[in-house]
């Protein structure tokens, strides 16, 4: 019996990996599939689509990198994953720390009551309250930062989750590079 329960906990195990695994290298599992489904029936795989905003990590000397491509307007957003929960921020130098807006710092599981919007900081729109917090983790691809400080806003005043310096500044390396932003850890 304990061997069953430890084999249905490996299987499990594993399977719940796979998401993650999947977000690392999504052309490793590509051409798995790609070639499953032309060994296996002889027909011809789909062409490729780019399905992420974030292109594939390249190796480089200084460890793990993800190239983030501009969206239309010129701006960089990517899709994060904080405290485990992946949603979409911008990339924006300008901002001294990260800031979520308040349902997404509830969905990625920080805790938030009216009493913590005691710290008042200057926006583009102007002076809102904001609530001190810490982010336990912090990724984008495999780069993986922990305990990361942020400020949370009401959603009114915040549409647009940003990553600010406060996670940027602990990268190895930032900068534009081909058009793209280039992030190395």
């Amino acid at each position: 019996m304990l061997r069953k329960v430890l084999l249905l906990g490996v299987f499990l195990g594993s399977t719940g990996a796979l998401p993650v695994l999947y977000q690392s290298n999504p052309h490793f599992f590509e051409a798995v599939m790609q070639t499953a489904a032309n060994g296996s029936s002889g027909t011809q795989a789909a062409p490729e689509m780019a399905l992420a905003s974030v292109e594939p990590q390249r190796q480089q000397a200084l460890g793990r990198t993800v190239l983030v491509p501009p969206d239309d307007r010129g701006h960089f957003v990517a899709a994060f994953r904080i405290n485990g929960r992946q949603t979409n921020a911008m990339i924006d130098t300008g901002a001294t720390v990260v800031a979520l807006n308040l349902s997404t710092a509830r969905k990625a599981g920080i805790s938030i009551s009216p009493g913590d919007f005691t710290q008042q900081v200057q926006t583009a729109n102007g002076t809102v309250k904001v609530a001190a917090v810490e982010i336990r983790d912090l990724t984008i691809g495999r780069i993986a930062l922990k305990d990361v400080q942020a400020v949370v806003l009401e959603d009114r005043a915040l549409q647009t989750n940003l990553v600010g310096m406060s996670f940027l500044k602990r990268l190895d390396k930032f900068e534009v590079e081909d058009g793209s932003l280039l992030l190395a850890q």
